[in-house]
């Protein structure tokens, strides 16, 4: 599935770290930086996280939130973001349904071996809950950055 910017964001409902379900209309009516990484505590998923939280005050100025989805569990986001003191919220996508919806979780590859897993990628939804802008294959250097600029440029 492709997304096309100016399309409805695709819904979803996931937990987060305290075991809440969230959908995409508990965000309505501000920005929303979904960005979705493979795995808590890795080295790439932890520099983006503490990006991001890094970042929140930035983001909240422009009544922006930020919200990281992995296939990891509650209790794993729970750890990282007890770990590394993170400020974002985390959801927990363990049958990756939600990943599939935005078009992300693909066949990889990495040392030789191919398996299904999630493209690092992020997705900039209006206050309306369509997509206003995407980043696939993300590269996690000042990643969080190019989104912050990129809202910037679109309120």
């Amino acid at each position: 599935m492709s997304l096309e910017i100016g399309q409805a964001a695709p819904n979803f409902s996931l937990s987060n770290a305290q075991g809440e379900v969230k959908t995409l209309s508990d965000f309505s009516g501000q920005w929303l930086v979904l960005y979705f990484y493979p795995k808590d505590n890795t080295p790439g998923c932890t520099t983006e996280a503490l990006d991001f939280t890094a970042l929140k005050p930035e983001f909240a100025k422009h009544n922006a939130v930020v919200v990281g989805i992995s296939p990891d569990s509650e209790k794993s986001h729970q750890k990282f973001i007890d770990k590394k003191e993170l400020q974002i919220e985390l959801l927990s996508d363990p049958e990756h349904q939600t990943a599939e919806d935005y078009g992300i979780w693909q066949l990889k590859k990495f040392m030789g071996k191919e398996y299904m897993g999630i493209v690092r990628s992020t997705f900039l939804i209006n206050p309306e809950g369509k997509l206003a802008h995407a980043w696939v294959k993300v590269r996690v250097k000042e990643h969080a950055q190019k989104v912050l600029d990129e809202l910037q440029a679109l309120v």
